[in-house]
């Protein structure tokens, strides 16, 4: 993300659907060793992209976003708690 870029929610419906709150889910852009990973073909319309990182509270979670305005703004579409084939994916790519 570019350290001017500003982070846009969707439909917060997905709080209820996957527990996990807009402010927590953007936190995940801040970590230095956040894992950015193809997402799926859901949209035609626009690139997704997957950010696998450790949140403000330490959990491992998996934002679905795209960026708009060339990068200007990033909008989350879902965020959710990672699993385990996504958390040992996270953990391999860090740094030791």
């Amino acid at each position: 993300m570019t350290a001017n870029a500003r982070l846009q929610p969707t439909n917060a419906g997905w709080l209820k659907k996957h527990g996990v709150a807009f402010d927590e889910a953007q936190t995940v852009f801040e970590d230095d060793e956040a894992l950015i990973v193809p997402g799926p073909d859901h949209s035609l319309a626009e690139n997704r992209f997957v950010l696998l990182g450790v949140s403000a509270t330490r959990n491992v979670l998996a934002v679905v976003h795209c960026e708009l305005a060339r990068g200007s703004v990033i909008r989350i579409i879902s965020a959710r708690n990672a699993d385990r084939d996504e958390r040992a994916t996270y953990r391999a790519m860090r740094t030791p």
